[in-house]
């Protein structure tokens, strides 16, 4: 317990430092944006004196490291900055764009991580069999579909032909159905292929063989000895595939006018809202860290044998 407490605090150590890189980054990353933010907010049949206003008010014509470190002592307290777009905390603005990403990039990992398993286990126990010939051509073809093009395709399909769903927002019961499906489609095939090598590596060990010759049945030896011990590579694939569908909300909720982060970081960017893309950005990167964080003390949890010290 000694070693698990010392490695999450250095752990919780590096994702400060991490963020702290991170605020850096995108900080000078908006301020090259091409345009004039304060001319953008103002609207171009505003006053030059009312773009200068803007300016000051904004701080945009002091220099970079006082901008920055104005940003960084907000940070310290809590306070992302103000929207400059809609003047309200960019911490309130975002809690209802949160919940409503978490709720998307949730129901896609969790439909992609049940899916890939189940297909990739069941592709590992029956190897080079026209199931598994069929897994090997569908995750090709999932982790080749750009996200926009099958989002417009099930829209054209399920809410244009056939009007079984929404093609867009949050208000009916269905509408969060095609993005998920677009969101989980690249996860399914990348999961599926991992837990697929992983099952069949470990049907070949001797303690499987044991198994079967005690008498277990086969889905026994599948599920609590094969698979079990197969979880740690799947693990960490569905952990860094949750990272990468809140990346891919971006795209997905763009599509589908879906009210999260994603739609409203594209929004803030065409706006040159930089209180919001930093925000924004820091939330999506907090996020990634933990996930990282919480895959690897699930390590420890499956196999007993890793520890941390």
């Amino acid at each position: 317990m000694r070693f698990a407490r010392r490695y999450l605090a250095q752990r919780l150590v590096a994702s400060v430092v991490t963020l702290l890189g991170v605020s850096i980054i995108v900080f000078l990353m908006v301020r090259v944006l091409p345009g004039d933010p304060a001319r953008v907010i103002a609207g171009l049949l505003a006053s030059e004196e009312d773009v200068q206003r803007i300016r000051v008010e904004l701080g945009l014509e002091q220099p970079l490291h006082v901008q920055y470190g104005i940003f960084f002592t907000r940070l310290l307290q809590g306070d992302l900055g103000t929207s400059a777009r809609t003047s309200q905390p960019v911490l309130v603005e975002l809690q209802p764009r949160l919940a409503a990403t978490l709720k998307l990039a949730l129901t896609s990992a969790a439909l992609a991580a049940l899916l890939g398993i189940a297909a990739g286990t069941l592709a590992a126990t029956r190897p080079y069999s026209r199931f598994d010939y069929l897994l090997s051509v569908s995750t090709l073809f999932g982790v080749s579909m750009p996200v926009y093009w099958l989002g417009l395709m099930l829209i054209i399909v399920f809410a244009v032909q056939l009007n079984w769903l929404p093609a867009a927002g949050s208000e009916d019961s269905g509408s969060i159905v095609l993005p998920t499906l677009t969101l989980a489609a690249f996860s399914v095939a990348l999961i599926a292929r991992m837990t697929r090598a992983s099952v069949l590596e470990v049907l070949g060990q001797d303690y499987v063989r044991t198994a079967r010759a005690k008498g277990l049945p086969e889905a026994a030896v599948v599920v609590r000895h094969a698979l079990k011990n197969a979880l740690i590579p799947i693990i960490t694939v569905v952990g860094l595939q949750f990272g990468t569908l809140l990346g891919g909300a971006v795209l997905t909720e763009s599509v589908f006018g879906w009210p999260g982060m994603g739609l409203l970081l594209v929004d803030s960017i065409f706006s040159r809202d930089y209180a919001m893309v930093q925000g924004i950005v820091l939330v999506f990167s907090a996020l990634f860290i933990l996930t990282n964080l919480i895959v690897d003390l699930l390590y420890a949890v499956i196999d007993p044998r890793i520890h941390y010290g």
